[in-house]
């Protein structure tokens, strides 16, 4: 798959897409594709081309052609299946901008460092032509599909870990024509490329998962299953699923923030990205098809995945979530901003060295000390405009993921529950939508049953507890947790939200 002829005057157009984006060249801090971008080929598909995949994947490749003129066949294809308003204005932004963007990082320090970024040669948008789609995955040339879908976007059984196939999504698309959802698509993709004699290309998960690899490799067969158990025989037989773990702040771009971001560059962007410096991806050497040479820009290759899993997901995302609850029944905006509250830094640095970190096992060479002691200024850092809702959003779906081992570690050693009763309390507050001033929040929740809004609102709190993302943790069986979070309730309630903090830090 190519994206177009390798001359001299496709090399020029290419040239005048660049300057036109830039508009004369925007600010002269702005670093713009050295590369002779003419000549990238498709060699890669990623599914989801939100925020993060631009600031993480996509960067890793961008530094990577400009070191290596013959990692130019790795390209990227990216496929968006939403059609909300905001990958609608994406969609269109890349096709008006050569599938260009802009990517401003911040250090904690203040400095920043502004790119446009090229690795990026062709977009789809799923809604508008879903076969299309499949027909581009089916193309031999494209070897790797990389995906961020989010956590609760693997449609997997909390209770049984099996693939459901009863959620209305996917029903509807084991009748179509033309499947729609992600592992739909992945697919029926493979399925065209058994019958074309083509190899399979390798799936990699970078979401924020517990083996990440091997749950999109459950979701993937699951689905065939539910189509051909022969072929999903063949999907366990000859597809690399290798596990992953990613990390970079990516914030949510709005309107005020795209204008400030295209302010600093001079550039009239339609999908800026900004981030923090800090970035990392952990990824296992499974590729039977190839594979770029991320080694040379930072991408760690090793087999010990899992480790890094537990250390990012049980200090990093939790902390995230256990500072986003609390900060919004404060009326906090911006995760800066709270975690510049003394007592809410504390709070993170207390569950992460007493509860969290003694419950995992660090990689080797890996300092667990020295790794938590990065995650609180790195929250703290005043110029990544990253809101409190965003990371609060769909709790039902991460909650699980980053805070129940630790809850369940804490219940069967007879440890401390507090920190994660204020967890579970300060959930069921912000269902709710309201602060402790009485300001309006949006809370976003797709994940959560239509059971579970009466049980989170319920007069009784003790209900909260029987909610789908509660319910197979066993909180309520123990006594210890019960009080403990009965009493962060009523603190909570009473007295507000540092009071509840400093009781559960046993001040």
């Amino acid at each position: 798959m190519s994206k177009t002829d390798a001359t001299g005057t496709s090399n020029a157009r290419e040239l005048m897409a660049i300057a036109r984006f830039v508009e004369d060249g925007g600010s002269p801090a702005v670093t713009v594709p050295k590369y002779d971008r003419s000549r990238l080929r498709v060699g890669m598909a990623h599914i989801g081309v939100g925020n993060f995949h631009r600031v993480h994947q996509a960067t890793y490749l961008e530094d990577l052609l400009h070191m290596r003129a013959d990692q130019s066949e790795w390209g990227i294809l990216g496929i968006e299946l939403l059609d909300d308003a905001l990958a609608v204005s994406r969609a269109r932004a890349f096709l008006s901008q050569d599938n260009l963007y802009s990517l401003t990082e911040f250090s904690p320090e203040g400095e920043r460092v502004s790119r446009v970024n090229g690795s990026m040669v062709g977009y789809l948008h799923a809604p508008r032509d879903v076969a299309g789609v499949v027909r581009a995955l089916s193309d031999p040339a494209i070897r790797i599909v990389t995906m961020t879908v989010t956590e609760g976007g693997y449609n997997l059984d909390e209770e049984t870990g099996e693939f459901d196939l009863s959620t209305p999504e996917i029903a509807a698309d084991l009748v179509a024509s033309h499947p729609r959802t992600t592992f739909g698509i992945l697919t029926a993709a493979l399925r065209a490329r058994r019958a074309a004699g083509a190899a399979p290309f390798t799936v990699v998960s970078c979401d924020n998962l517990r083996s990440n690899g091997h749950t999109a490799r459950t979701a993937t067969v699951g689905y065939a299953a539910a189509t051909d158990s022969a072929f999903a025989r063949w999907i366990e037989d000859n597809v690399a699923f290798p596990n992953s773990m990613v990390d970079r702040i990516a914030p949510t771009v709005d309107s005020a923030t795209r204008e400030w971001l295209n302010g600093i560059t001079g550039i009239a962007d339609g999908a800026p990205v900004t981030s923090e410096t800090f970035r990392q991806w952990v990824l296992e050497d499974i590729f039977p098809a190839g594979r770029p040479a991320w080694e040379e820009v930072g991408v760690e290759l090793r087999g010990d995945v899992a480790a890094f899993e537990a250390i990012k997901g049980r200090l990093i995302n939790a902390s995230h979530m256990l500072l986003s609850y609390p900060a919004a029944l404060i009326g906090y905006e911006r995760v800066s901003e709270a975690a510049n509250d003394k007592l809410i830094a504390e709070l993170l640095d207390y569950f992460m060295g007493v509860d969290a970190a003694p419950l995992v096992t660090a990689p080797k060479d890996v300092s667990l000390e020295d790794y938590r002691k990065q995650i609180v200024p790195r929250f703290a850092n005043p110029n990544v405009p990253d809101t409190v809702l965003r990371v609060a959003h769909d709790g039902a779906a991460k909650l699980p993921i980053f805070h129940r081992a630790t809850a369940e570690g804490l219940i069967a050693l007879g440890r401390d529950v507090r920190r994660e009763a204020l967890l579970v309390a300060a959930f069921r507050r912000y269902i709710a939508g309201v602060d402790e001033k009485g300001a309006s929040f949006e809370v976003e929740e797709p994940h959560l049953h239509k059971e579970d809004w009466p049980l989170l609102s319920s007069p009784d709190p003790l209900d909260a507890l029987k909610a789908s993302p509660f319910s197979a943790w066993g909180l309520d069986r123990s006594q210890d947790f019960v009080t403990a979070y009965m009493s962060a309730v009523h603190t909570l309630a009473l007295d507000g939200v540092h009071a509840a903090i400093q009781q559960a830090l046993g001040k």
